[in-house]
């Protein structure tokens, strides 16, 4: 089947008085591959949703093969086969994979009178499974059984398993692993190569520079660019998509995208090694180059390992603050009210009792009672402080320090960004236990009299955290792990903190005596 031309003219959507799409007008040729890409919430869902008849469109035209066409649902979308892939896969939960894949879009037998046939619909399903390295048994597990990855690719072969003119792929690779993302963009690429037509979204400009003939950036709503590939730059895209190119308003992608460049020319320097190594090895025998296969392979187990690893460590972490929610809201809401309500009746036995004797005993119990509670409420703030989730992260480090400073008698100045703004929660409660537990390791081990803390953003869209003290300093180079043997776990809680964040520490001597430790954190832009 031949691909389709697609023209779009003046299209806009709005949804009440939000305007999600503002006059967007381009083409689309057949065997025609073009990458869309935006921040989060500037229109390119909404865009394939007007494209495949999801939602009508506010104004404006769209024109296939040169025929004005006006979608009031997908399937007359579908009858000129144009397919779309949900950034969220749409699967009926409780029916099988094979049922999922051909919902509504039956083959039927050729001269059966409309029965479907089932085995040419296994056939065809079982061919697209396969291509992805999945079992074929999978087409007979119900959808609500399958992981995520599972579930978007059942999404993809039912897109696959029908002839497609104008393929619509809303962020398909976000949820495959790194093989089965090569597989796709092969698939892609054969797609094209047959004259089908495909829209893609995504983050990773690395895929959409290997696949796209065009790409077109939305901001706001508005089409800002539409470029070929071959005449662009990963850089310049990633300006586009942001709205900013100065320096002083580099973000986290821009950040992201200078640290893999310099990756990939580290990438280029082994792979030239590689080349090398491969031409000295023709001379060898054989067992030596199986002994470099073997020796790659458990690299690349080992870097599996380490992912699973960290994301296991990222589960445990979050759980770990749930737990520690939920129990400072216990310690809170019940223990703390209960000796609150026991303390009231023991002042009221107090007032009624007539001894003084008896009464001395009441008033010594009743002081015991609000130092525990005074220890629970300290207890709750190290548990969960309250402010982080009310106020954010700044009202909870500005509190923490405070009270750290009286409890300690130790003096601190603090200085924080005043536009470090309101960052995810789990950067808040990571940065607010870096800074816990930095402040309680100077407490244990610095004998420090003064302490300086410092929070701010950086031209180069990170998170700055650097805390110095005037305490007895570094007697010698720091060795994280002798401090595991030691049973030391303040400084490699924060060191497994910030390699989880992705960021870089660095602990050294203050100048005049002390020890300074900086912590350089990847952040988001602040959320208004």
């Amino acid at each position: 089947m031949s691909g389709l031309a697609l023209r779009a003219v003046d299209l806009s959507k709005r949804f009440g008085n939000l305007s999600a799409l503002e006059g967007i007008t381009f083409t689309l040729a057949p065997g025609e591959v073009i990458g869309l890409v935006g921040r989060r919430g500037s229109g390119k869902s909404t865009l394939l949703h007007l494209l495949s008849g999801i939602h009508a469109s506010s104004t404006g035209k769209i024109y296939v093969d040169n025929q004005r066409v006006n979608f009031t649902g997908p399937y007359q979308a579908q009858r000129l086969s144009i397919h779309l892939v949900h950034q969220e896969p749409r699967l009926v939960k409780r029916l099988d994979v094979i049922h999922n894949i051909f919902l509504g879009q039956e083959i039927g037998w050729p001269f059966g009178g409309g029965l479907p046939d089932w085995n040419r619909m296994t056939r065809r399903a079982a061919t697209v499974l396969e291509e992805f390295d999945l079992p074929v048994g999978l087409l007979w597990e119900k959808a609500e059984n399958l992981p995520d990855e599972q579930r978007q690719i059942v999404a993809i072969a039912r897109v696959l398993c029908q002839p497609a003119r104008l393929l619509l792929l809303d962020d398909p690779l976000a949820a495959l692993s790194f093989e089965r993302q090569r597989r796709l963009l092969d698939r892609i690429r054969g797609l094209a190569g047959q004259g089908a037509g495909v829209i893609v979204t995504g983050d990773n400009l690395k895929h959409l520079f290997a696949i796209t003939d065009r790409i077109l950036v939305l901001y706001e709503g508005r089409l800002v660019a539409d470029r070929r590939t071959a005449d662009s730059t990963p850089r310049e895209i990633v300006e586009m998509i942001v709205g900013a190119a100065s320096q002083e308003q580099v973000t986290p992608i821009i950040w992201a995208l200078e640290s893999y460049h310099a990756a990939q020319q580290q990438a280029e320097e082994l792979r030239h090694t590689q080349a090398t190594l491969r031409e000295s090895l023709e001379a060898q025998d054989s067992l030596n180059r199986q002994l470099v296969e073997r020796l790659r392979d458990q690299v690349e187990a080992l870097d599996q390992l380490n992912v699973a690893l960290q994301a296991a460590h990222r589960r445990l972490l979050t759980e770990r603050e749930q737990e520690r929610k939920h129990l400072a809201r216990e310690l809170h809401d019940q223990v703390i009210q209960d000796l609150l309500s026991f303390n009231y009746q023991l002042e009221e036995a107090e007032n009624a009792e007539p001894t003084t004797e008896r009464q001395k005993e009441l008033a010594a119990i009743r002081s015991g009672i609000r130092q525990v509670v005074s220890e629970l409420r300290q207890l709750c703030g190290d548990l969960r402080p309250p402010t982080i989730d009310s106020h954010g992260l700044e009202a909870a480090i500005r509190s923490h320090a405070q009270e750290w400073a009286d409890r300690n008698g130790i003096a601190l100045t603090l200085e924080i960004d005043p536009h470090l703004g309101r960052l995810p929660e789990a950067i808040e409660l990571s940065v607010f236990r870096i800074v816990q537990e930095g402040l309680n390791n100077v407490r244990k081990h610095a004998a420090a009299k003064q302490v300086h803390l410092c929070v701010r953003r950086t031209p180069t869209a990170s998170l700055l955290v650097q805390l110095t003290d005037d305490g007895k300093g570094l007697t010698q180079p720091l060795d994280l792990v002798a401090l595991s043997a030691r049973k030391h776990f303040g400084l490699l809680s924060i060191s497994e903190r910030v390699a989880l964040l992705g960021g870089a520490m660095q602990i050294g001597s203050a100048p005049g005596g002390g020890v300074v430790l900086q912590v350089d954190i990847p952040s988001p832009s602040p959320s208004v």
